[in-house]
């Protein structure tokens, strides 16, 4: 009879064992699912603020600077040098610029010889140079351009991104741009806004001392 009862006993604690056992397996299989399913929701978060960004960086790139100037016939020739002088992906990037964009016409009225040189791959540093020398660092749109140059008593010094200077002036309501070498531009068309910047177009190529 005490035989029996030990025999019950053991059997007793193997089935609380095994039950506990059974117990700690769920529990763990339980914390493995909800574990997998955490994993799960936070790569799919990460997926979706990846696709959210290249769409933002799509949108801005369809907008930028560059885009805007590739989508103007009046601009093809700037275009052109952008690519040559390796600038133009600058110009779909992040950032705010204001462009003081020659147009075809502004292009033509330097010499073929000039620019032909400026072209060749030996002066691409000089051909960059000219080209940021059009170029502000932040977004001045044409009433923010005039209200600063009405502040400056009509005489307004920029630094461009090349590191020289150009100097704005107003005149019967259109602005003028004098560069190193004493030459007038006059903006012809204002504010073509883009997602990093805005573009101003010229009537002349501004000249830096090169």
């Amino acid at each position: 009879m005490k035989f029996k009862q030990i025999v019950l006993s053991i059997a007793a604690v193997g089935i609380l064992l095994v039950g506990c056992n059974d117990s700690k397996k769920k529990e763990a299989e339980a914390q493995a699912q909800a574990e997998e399913l955490r994993m799960e929701r936070e790569a799919d978060s990460i997926l979706k603020l990846e696709e959210e960004k290249m769409a933002r960086m799509e949108d801005m790139e369809a907008n930028s600077i560059s885009a805007k100037a590739m989508g103007n016939d009046n601009l093809s020739t700037l275009v052109s040098a952008l690519q040559t002088a390796d600038l133009a992906d600058t110009f779909k990037s992040e950032g705010e610029y204001t462009v003081f964009a020659p147009t075809n016409d502004a292009f033509e009225k330097v010499s073929k010889a000039t620019l032909d040189n400026l072209m060749k791959p030996e002066n691409k540093e000089k051909l960059q140079s000219l080209l940021k020398y059009h170029v502000l660092q932040g977004k001045l749109p044409s009433v923010d351009v005039l209200a600063k140059i009405n502040n400056a008593n009509n005489k307004l010094d920029v630094t461009t991104l090349n590191g020289e200077i150009l100097t704005l002036s107003e005149k019967n309501g259109k602005v003028m741009i004098k560069d190193a070498k004493g030459n007038v531009a006059t903006v012809t068309n204002v504010d073509i806004d883009a997602s990093n910047g805005v573009i101003h177009t010229l009537d002349k190529v501004l000249m830096p001392k090169m």
